[in-house]
């Protein structure tokens, strides 16, 4: 069976006739040579590691499951830097613990795909799986896993993950939708979006969101209120001055993340406009500081823990060599109305 869950049963034989001493012919190497390459093991020149993961990729072959597998669950972050990613890192602790398995971090510091020796310390450690959080793994090094027989899961992909990686999200669109539809209820009719990057799932579902709950109520989506910023403060704030500076302002703005919220704040303080009388705001994450935000953020919830947690389980099943009766996991989110949001003044 692959990491996916999915296999069939011509796919077993084959994978199962392919052995390393049969990869070594092929690529017209070692024997020694191709399981240094298959465990991560350094001293191989890079054109004759790359000739042999090709061999492997193209002949399909599976390392054993099980066989020899660290009690390791490997969590790859592209920045631990905020709340968001705490939560998420809390729950994976947690069900890792219930599992006996130690957890490993890695931040790739913003970037959102590991490097070539990332790669090669996962193939040598050999863990019981990975979860990548808000990364983007090439298609060569989900292969890399795959043919190891170790367990790739994916919370939040920033991109298309290979057909049926196993993925774990929020109800991003339905966020989305409630976050427009509680504003609208209230009576704004200028209701502003800062989104995150649209090339990312997450960012472009909420965005949809937004959209359909204005397209349902009758209301066209002015341009020039839709702003794309990162997903950080310093992108809400952005967002909000060019925003505000418009000669007909939005009543309400809706953030792709609490931390755009925060920027909003800092937009509208600066602006003298005041929260909520002026302008309404809504997040999404319903982060810690939310309820401590000055006035109390209202914002749609992710079950960010959970989430964590939910991968780690995935992680554990397709380890054990069970079937998974779905690859891709969204959890429920919900709106927690506070004191930013109020009808337009």
């Amino acid at each position: 069976m692959s990491t996916t869950g999915v296999e069939h049963p011509e796919d077993e034989r084959r994978r199962a006739r392919m052995t390393v001493a049969r990869i070594a012919r092929i690529a017209g190497v070692s024997a020694p040579t191709v399981s240094r390459v298959i465990n991560g093991q350094s001293g191989v020149a890079s054109d004759t590691r790359q000739r042999v993961e090709e061999v492997i990729r193209a002949h399909g072959y599976r390392r054993p499951e099980g066989s020899g597998a660290a009690a390791i669950l490997e969590l790859v972050f592209h920045a631990v830097e905020s709340p968001w990613a705490l939560e998420i890192i809390q729950g994976v602790s947690r069900a890792a613990r219930e599992h006996d398995l130690a957890v490993v971090l890695t931040e790739l510091q913003g970037q959102l795909t590991p490097g070539r020796g990332w790669t090669e310390q996962i193939l040598a450690h050999r863990p019981t799986g990975v979860v990548a959080v808000f990364s983007e793994l090439t298609v060569e090094q989900q292969s890399q896993l795959a043919s190891r027989s170790i367990p790739l899961v994916v919370l939040d992909p920033t991109g298309e993950p290979l057909h049926q990686t196993p993925s774990v999200g929020a109800t991003n669109w339905t966020g989305g939708l409630v976050a427009t539809r509680h504003l609208l209820e209230l009576g704004h009719r200028r209701i502003a979006m800062i989104c995150g990057p649209v090339e990312w799932p997450c960012c472009r579902a909420r965005l949809d969101g937004y959209r359909a709950a204005m397209d349902a109520a009758g209301v066209e989506v002015d341009p020039d209120l839709v702003r794309i910023h990162p997903l950080y403060v310093e992108g809400g704030l952005a967002g909000a001055t060019e925003l505000l500076r418009l000669p007909d302002p939005p009543t309400a703005i809706f953030t792709a993340n609490d931390l755009q919220s925060v920027g909003v704040y800092q937009a509208a303080r600066r602006a003298g406009v005041g929260i909520p009388d002026r302008l309404s705001v809504v997040g999404f994450d319903d982060l810690s500081f939310a309820e401590w935000a000055m006035p109390p953020l209202t914002t749609i919830r992710q079950p960010l823990a959970q989430m964590g947690a939910t991968s780690v389980e995935l992680v554990v099943a397709l380890a054990a060599g069970e079937r998974l009766p779905q690859h891709r996991i969204e959890l429920a989110t919900t709106l927690v109305v506070r004191e930013s949001t109020a009808p337009p003044g």
